[in-house]
């Protein structure tokens, strides 16, 4: 019974992960894109909008993998 529900458990974090990923891969481009117009341009605002943009996308992932973590040891204390 408990290994039904990990295994249930699982299969639902990978297909929220899928969004998540696809999203992510659309921040790094945009970053990387604002990043080039930053030195094409020498602006240094661009520059700084990019680099948050790229670490709001791998602050996303952690937040993502911390709450998995989270509720997976929720879930099998419960069941």
């Amino acid at each position: 019974m408990t290994k039904y529900t990990r295994i249930e458990s699982n299969s639902y974090f990978l297909e929220m992960l899928i969004p998540i990923l696809v999203f992510d891969v659309a921040l790094v481009a945009w970053s990387l894109h604002l990043m080039q117009q930053a030195f094409n341009q020498r602006e240094f605002s661009l520059m700084l909008a990019g680099s948050l943009v790229a670490l709001s996308a791998a602050a996303m992932l952690v937040v993502y993998f911390l709450v998995e973590n989270c509720l997976t040891s929720l879930t099998n204390t419960l069941v």
